[in-house]
């Protein structure tokens, strides 16, 4: 390694993940964004009983939640919203959407906390400031002119809680649309449409407690350092009890490694840390399907050979027999399936994925998580299907300990889902909003997110509404997103800071500054609760407990209920009934779906309550009434990719950054500071190729013939990590430019932007940016 390469933000962490690090980090960042005092109080609410779920990822509250229930990202997620910094009228004022467009993502989410509504002015190129009922009203107008619904894209962020969520999509079908790109779509989709055809539910089946009592957790192709940092805690006692934690990802990340809970003072005081995955492999990117099938098919020979030798098998026949389908079509798809083609694939060695066959094989109760590893492939719906494979094979849905565990990204956008935000509805969910609310919602499927981003690239699509989010840098292909998004006529954010997405302007546009999760939300009852689902199925009140940044912010349910209000004139809905108290929207969620039965009085209860989760009781809502074992052509995640196995790029999240927002420019587990310009490559890799670390490269991305295309990220700073050879990644979502629209799961809808097939090239002369669009 270069003698200097720590001057330019590269040097090998040997820390654990958590411990010192994570508290200088929070440190920093409450330091950095609010008074030290304000934010200590809002720090001891955070996922309390009586205070307000963590505005970061999805991770479940224990039941016996301690005085500190929350991890260094959460609390950046706390600081960055509520934050002392605000965004003016007249900072707007100062600054045209021309001078803003050049600033970075951090600048611009960096200024702080958006304080009025806002309309673009095309003369002055100036958001000016306008009144909330003047923008209710001129955008209701429009929305009326509108021949065809279907032209209104309605998006989600799944930070929206559950009542806003609700009246979104009742406000949307009222309209006369099923249009809901969210962030969904670019998350866990295939869970969504996967895990119904498998099990009959489009969720996971544990609960936390399940952690307390399984034998084997097997973590895939996710990174809970940065994405899930609460989850650290339940492997650290899983670990510590002695159960076996094995890691399957192409980066060996410390947070899979070890970790140091800075809410133990043994550990924080002797610098030791836990260990947790004691096996980890690192599968070569597009190479989960390969290594599942040979798992099963590992599985299968060692379930033979114990009946030869008179021994119990490795397979639950009789669970298989009484409960599933399709277990003669999977054998026989594993039999055709050639060794040496899932070690090519995948990138593992047969005694690896023996291992990891007979760790399962010896685990009476094993719970699989997975991340975006597995579902953004443009045959995630497929990966995920080959985890509840796997899983059936040995009884693992449906009882204590064991189970399937998606590790969704955003803390409600699960509880979205479950209230109805989908373009897909069922003819259920249909018929009992016409039922309760006397309208009859459109019955044709709507738009997911790249079918919209593909309505407004033809022009079919007029306006965009987005209901929080960063639609625009989130998606994929931005040089196609872009330039779709700047043809709509109508575009609104509803949003608590400013981003790239409310930049692209289209012939009106309008940005409503809302309340966060931290602040107080007073409606005319009083002080409101929203809910939120996590990812095991458990709903709880939120509560807000900081004044809100500005004295004109409105809710999310309130400002729905003011769109509705100002496009409906005739509604059937009572929009004024449903704001001035919260506890009616929660009403009319439990009259539409009878899950949320005492919704009101549950939520009550410390901890909330889980809804009803059907294949945990092995009731499969199949069409069949069994679970189906479903078979996957091939072994290929990325088949288009077929011809490209020499290099492939996935993209990563830094671990300064949640989703498209980036709290700082730093990714401490992986030794990067002040910098996101750089691609992560393995030592071997970088050896073959002659490259040291800090040497400048180019990458292309490669079509599915194997040629150049016009996509590439230029001067990219070369890092050395722990990782599957024919693998590289950088950063999301600058490495977005690589990921072409048509390039996404063909079930789901879901981006690939896990694979993508690239060549490189040395840099040889310096360029100014590193590839990502503006």
């Amino acid at each position: 390694m270069r003698k200097d390469n720590r001057t330019i933000g590269i040097a090998p962490y040997g820390g654990s993940a958590g411990g010192w690090g994570a508290l200088k980090a929070v440190a920093d960042a409450l330091r950095g964004q609010m008074s030290v005092k304000q934010d200590v109080i809002a720090l001891f609410k955070v996922n309390q009983p009586q205070g307000f779920d963590c505005p970061g990822c999805a991770w479940p509250d224990p039941r016996h939640a301690s005085s500190f229930e929350f991890c260094e990202n959460g609390a950046k997620a706390v600081s960055w919203e509520a934050t002392s910094k605000r965004t003016t009228p007249e900072f707007f004022a100062a600054h045209t959407v021309s001078e803003l467009w050049q600033r970075n993502a951090f600048e611009l989410e960096g200024e702080g906390r958006l304080t009025h509504p806002m309309k673009y002015d095309a003369a002055s190129d100036t958001y000016q400031p306008i009144s909330w009922e003047l923008a209710f009203r001129e955008i209701g107008e429009r929305l009326q002119s509108y021949d065809d619904p279907d032209s209104v894209e309605f998006y989600t962020s799944g930070r929206a809680s559950n009542e806003a969520a609700f009246l979104y999509q009742l406000f949307a079908r009222e309209y006369g649309t099923n249009n809901f790109p969210d962030c969904s779509n670019m998350c866990h989709e295939p869970t969504s449409v996967g895990l119904p055809q498998s099990i009959g539910v489009g969720k996971g089946t544990v609960e936390l407690e399940d952690f307390d009592h399984c034998d084997l957790v097997i973590c895939i192709g996710h990174n809970p350092g940065t994405n899930h940092p609460r989850m650290l805690g339940t492997l650290r006692e899983v670990s510590k009890r002695g159960a076996t934690i094995v890691a399957i990802n192409p980066l060996r990340e410390r947070g899979l490694e070890r970790f140091t809970s800075p809410q133990s003072p043994i550990e924080m005081l002797s610098l030791g840390s836990t260990p947790l995955a004691s096996t980890y492999y690192k599968v070569r990117v597009g190479g989960d399907a390969a290594m599942l099938k040979g798992v099963m098919k590992a599985l299968l020979a060692m379930h033979e050979r114990a009946l030869q030798a008179g021994e119990p098998g490795v397979i639950d026949e009789q669970f298989i027999r009484e409960h599933t389908e399709g277990f003669a079509a999977l054998k026989q798809d594993l039999d055709a399936t050639d060794w040496s083609h899932i070690l090519k694939v995948s990138g593992m060695d047969y005694k690896e994925i023996l291992n990891v066959a007979r760790l399962y094989a010896n685990a009476e109760k094993t719970i699989i998580c997975y991340g975006m590893g597995i579902t953004q492939h443009q045959y995630g719906t497929q990966n995920v299907q080959q985890i509840a494979n796997l899983l059936l094979m040995r009884g693992n849905i449906g009882k204590r300990g064991a189970g399937i565990c998606p590790l969704r990204g955003h803390s409600n956008v699960q509880g979205d889902r479950t209230v109805g935000i989908t373009e897909i509805p069922s003819q259920k969910l249909l018929d009992s909003i016409e039922k309760v609310f006397g309208f009859k919602p459109p019955q044709h499927h709507g738009h997911g997110a790249v079918a919209a981003i593909q309505a407004m690239r033809d022009g079919k699509a007029k306006a965009l509404l987005c209901l929080g989010g960063n639609l625009a840098e989130a998606m994929s292909d931005p040089q196609a997103t872009f330039a779709a998004m700047r043809k709509l006529d109508l575009v609104v954010h509803m949003a608590t800071k400013l981003n790239r997405s409310h930049l692209l302007l289209g012939r009106h546009n309008y940005i409503l500054p809302v309340l966060g999760r931290t602040e107080q939300d007073v409606q005319a009852s009083g002080e409101q609760s929203i809910t939120v689902e996590d990812s095991m199925s458990m709903v709880h009140a939120s509560r807000g407990m900081l004044k809100p940044a500005s004295p004109l912010l409105k809710s999310e349910p309130a400002i729905v209920a003011g769109l509705a209000k100002a496009t409906l004139p005739n509604s059937k809905v009572d929009w004024d009934r449903m704001i001035g108290d919260y506890c009616f929207i929660r009403e009319a969620i439990e009259a539409v779906f009878p899950d949320f039965k005492d919704y009101n009085r549950r939520i009550m209860e410390p901890g909330g309550f889980r809804l009803r989760n059907a294949a945990s009781e092995r009731v499969w809502n199949t069409p069949s009434g069994r679970a189906q074992f479903m078979v996957m052509e091939g072994i290929n995640e990325d088949p288009r990719s077929l011809k490209c196995h020499d290099l492939v790029l996935t993209t990563l999240r830094s671990h300064d950054q949640y989703n498209t927002t980036l709290y700082g420019l730093n990714d401490r587990y992986r030794g990067v500071t002040g910098r996101r310009d750089v691609l992560f490559i393995s030592a071997a890799e970088a050896e073959k190729r002659q490259l040291r670390v800090g040497d400048k490269v180019n990458i292309i991305a490669l079509d599915p013939e194997g040629q150049r295309t016009s996509r590439r990220m230029d001067n990219l700073t070369i890092v050395v990590l722990d990782m599957a050879q024919g693998s590289v990644g950088a950063y999301y979502p600058e490495a977005n430019v690589m990921v072409p629209l048509d390039s996404h799961d063909t079930q789901s809808g879901i981006p690939a932007y896990k694979s993508i097939p690239i060549e490189m090239e040395p840099c040889a002369v310096p360029v100014e940016t590193s590839g990502a669009l503006r």
